[in-house]
């Protein structure tokens, strides 16, 4: 009960600090990649091509946006209940820590879609080319659609973090993996453009290191 309640008061304590880290010194670089790799794959026609070319698998990855809203509250709730019963103080370390790195994550992916408002596939989906647009400002576009796509920022946060957590488990680093893969590229063809896609998986790694070094100075594998 104690180390729940510490790794409960760790969690909020160290939120403000690291969503500031997320963007402390070299991290920010990784930010402004994310802003270039969209520049180009928005300039070259890479997004519209892209569209074009997924289309018609939309319909078999759209699940991926159920499991990417899902999962940020599924995972650390299972995982705080299997390592609470199982005495395994990681599991719980993992579960704080991926959701820690799911709230830094839709902040973040908030917090950039609400100033650069691109909208979403709307239209796309009349065959009308929206790849180039941006509505830059505050709230012009909402938060919901946008760059970067948050369901992707959180789910590559969540994958880092559990991942740091288990440097000796290639099983467990490799199912959050392929779960970030799977919430990222099924939204690239169903709701978000790919380099709301890219860009998010860029920004969430980020996050997810960044919080994955926080907690696991508290439970060290």
């Amino acid at each position: 009960m104690k180390a729940k309640t510490y790794l409960t008061r760790t969690f909020f304590l160290t939120l403000p600090r690291n969503i500031l880290r997320s963007f402390w010194g070299r991290k920010l670089l990784w930010h402004l990649l994310a802003a270039a790799v969209t520049f180009l794959s928005v300039t070259s026609g890479f997004d519209w091509s892209y569209f074009k070319t997924t289309r018609p698998f939309a319909r078999y990855l759209f699940p991926a946006v159920t499991v990417g809203w899902l999962m940020p509250v599924v995972f650390p709730v299972a995982s705080c209940i299997t390592g609470f019963f199982r005495k395994n103080q990681r599991i719980v370390c993992s579960g704080y820590s991926a959701a820690q790195a799911a709230v830094i994550g839709l902040l973040i992916a908030s917090f950039y879609k609400a100033l650069t408002g691109r909208p979403g596939l709307h239209a796309a989906r009349q065959m009308v080319d929206t790849s180039r647009e941006f509505r830059f400002g505050f709230l012009r576009g909402g938060v919901f659609f946008g760059w970067p796509s948050s369901h992707t920022t959180v789910a590559f946060a969540m994958a880092a973090a559990v991942w740091t957590q288990y440097p000796d488990s290639k099983a467990t680093r490799c199912a959050a993996l392929l779960y970030a893969l799977f919430v990222g590229v099924g939204v690239s063809m169903t709701i978000h453009w790919f380099s709301d896609f890219l860009a998010g998986a860029i920004i969430g790694t980020v996050i997810g290191f960044t919080v994955g070094k926080t907690f696991v100075k508290i439970c060290p594998p």
